[in-house]
């Protein structure tokens, strides 16, 4: 059966390969705004976003149309091809080939989105 609706909330750990602090502090914001407009992009919505030195926390709401894991894939392909692109880290920037995604419920979004 298609889903035309969904209103399901994820929260994605992504990790830097080796779990290495490379994201500089002054690039944070910049690779965020990367983020939130690939999640847009693909009809899903980004609720927050912090990138750490050395993984990132994400909120969404996807499109029924995408799995997490889907989602998960379409992010850190385009983001880590941004990041190298632009040369926001020093050297060649990789995430881990496995991220995590947990379910959220509407209280844990109004509690983290405060």
């Amino acid at each position: 059966m298609k889903i035309e609706y969904n209103n399901l909330y994820t929260h994605f750990v992504f990790i830097t390969l080796n779990r290495q602090p490379v994201i500089p502090r002054k690039n944070r914001i910049r690779i965020e705004k990367y983020i939130t407009g690939i999640v847009s992009n693909h009809d899903s919505r980004l609720y927050t976003i912090y990138v750490n030195p050395e993984h990132v926390h994400m909120l969404v709401s996807r499109s029924s149309s995408l799995s997490e894991e889907e989602l998960a894939t379409i992010i850190a392909d385009s983001s880590e091809k941004f990041i190298n692109e632009n040369r926001l880290v020093a050297g060649h920037f990789s995430w881990q080939q496995s991220a995590s995604a947990f379910s959220v419920s509407k209280t844990g979004i109004d509690y983290v989105c405060k």
